[in-house]
């Protein structure tokens, strides 16, 4: 991008009252943690498709995440999945990704792949198996301690099929039971960040089915405990920024993990279905971030920014190095709201005025914003495109098929 089109992008927000100075420090500033899992092979409930490089172990998964981190210079941690992730020595994965230059983020445990859990882990009516569950997140609290992890992150598949198949207030105790004990195993510093999803692998009823029972649990637990929320899993039509906006104000908001859908829990590449809404999220926060009250302000700038995604049918970093750079684009353009030009409009209850200071914003196109700072950052103007010319995708060739699978 030449210096002739930033300057010409700098005048017009500048005549927009935009400091532009202060909206590069805050996409410097910005960090989106990458998935382990979204660099191995997934695939849909019908089939996985293998293809050639993916990463054999944890050890391959950080070598190609260090790779988007290097492109982008804002993915500096890598979340695992156990025992999708497990080795035997932790401290050695996380020397490995020190190595280059990531670090180990958040700790998922999984308590939805052994037979054990077919109806449920920590509510499953069988105490064995809650148990067997709840020493699981127990586990991988350890491991958190051992990498340096100060973030846990929990998805639950717990469900029913049908009416009557459970006691569900049985069940909701048993969850708070498991939660409760995991809970006050971790340290000070440690956030618990519980997930939610309305269906799928249950289908009548999920244990956490949507934000206001996360939201619950998390006031039942106590301040370390937050809500992530997932933008894929929630029904059609569900206003997500509304969402983000309560629990921002209840200061609940632990996380993000972003993906793209279309009809149901998708997985696809971040902003690549609806693009403004993203920027609607955005929206929320860098507003939340201006509140006068500190506690708001302090929730806005505390939040774990993750991906969650499969990619079943495209090269595993090209897709994520997508998913990071959609994630830019969108958090640049809602940088560019005048803020104070929407306050005005709200005021004096003019609709349109306050619609069009916020549509506006997204209507320009970053480009010569987002290379004048990754060149200030010292990454490729161009990161995906970097990619495809630097010989790593065919490098990894080499490792064949049949690497590591969710």
């Amino acid at each position: 991008m030449s210096d002739h089109a930033y300057a010409l992008f700098e005048e017009q927000q500048a005549a927009r009252g935009i400091d532009l100075e202060a909206v590069k420090s805050k996409l410097k500033a910005l960090k989106v943690e990458t998935p382990s899992w979204g660099y191995g092979d997934s695939g849909t409930r019908f089939k996985v498709f293998k293809q050639n490089g993916v990463p054999r172990n944890p050890f391959e998964k950080f070598e190609d995440a260090a790779q988007v981190h290097k492109l982008t210079g804002v993915c500096p941690s890598v979340a695992i999945h156990i025992p999708w992730d497990k080795v035997d020595d932790y401290a050695k994965l996380k020397q490995h990704a020190a190595d280059l230059g990531v670090a180990i983020g958040a700790v998922n445990p999984n308590l939805f792949q052994e037979d054990d859990y077919i109806f449920g882990s920590v509510t499953n009516s069988n105490p064995a198996i809650r148990r067997k569950a709840t020493d699981h997140l127990l586990e991988c609290v350890d491991i958190a301690k051992t990498v340096g992890s100060d973030v846990l992150s929990l998805w639950f598949a717990d469900g029913s099929n049908y009416p009557g198949q459970v006691d569900i207030r049985k069940r909701k105790a048993w969850m708070y039971e498991a939660l409760k004990e995991m809970y006050a195993a971790m340290t000070p510093s440690m956030r618990m960040l519980i997930e939610y999803k309305f269906y799928e692998p249950a289908f009548y009823h999920t244990d956490l089915a949507d934000w206001g029972m996360a939201f619950n649990m998390a006031n039942k637990l106590g301040p370390q405990a937050e809500v992530l929320v997932d933008t894929g899993h929630h029904p059609q039509g569900t206003n997500i920024e509304h969402i983000v906006t309560y629990l921002l104000d209840e200061n609940k908001l632990g996380g993000f993990h972003f993906n793209s859908r279309k009809y149901g829990d998708d997985d696809l590449i971040v902003g690549s279905v609806n693009p403004y809404e993203l920027f609607l999220i955005f929206y929320q926060i860098l507003d939340a971030a201006n509140d006068p009250n500190p506690q708001i302000r302090q929730a806005a700038n505390n939040i774990a920014y993750m991906i969650d995604q499969s990619h079943n049918i495209e090269r595993k970093i090209p897709a994520m190095l997508r998913s990071v750079l959609n994630v830019q684009t969108q958090y640049a353009k809602a940088l560019l709201i005048n803020l104070d030009e929407v306050r005005d409009a709200q005021e004096r209850q003019d609709v349109l005025a306050a619609e069009d200071a916020v549509r506006r914003a997204h209507e320009f196109d970053v480009t010569p914003l987002l290379h004048a700072v990754r060149e200030e950052m010292g990454v490729p103007v161009d990161p995906m495109k970097a990619y495809l010319a630097s010989g790593y995708d065919e490098s990894i060739n080499v490792r064949g098929k049949g690497g590591a699978s969710w």
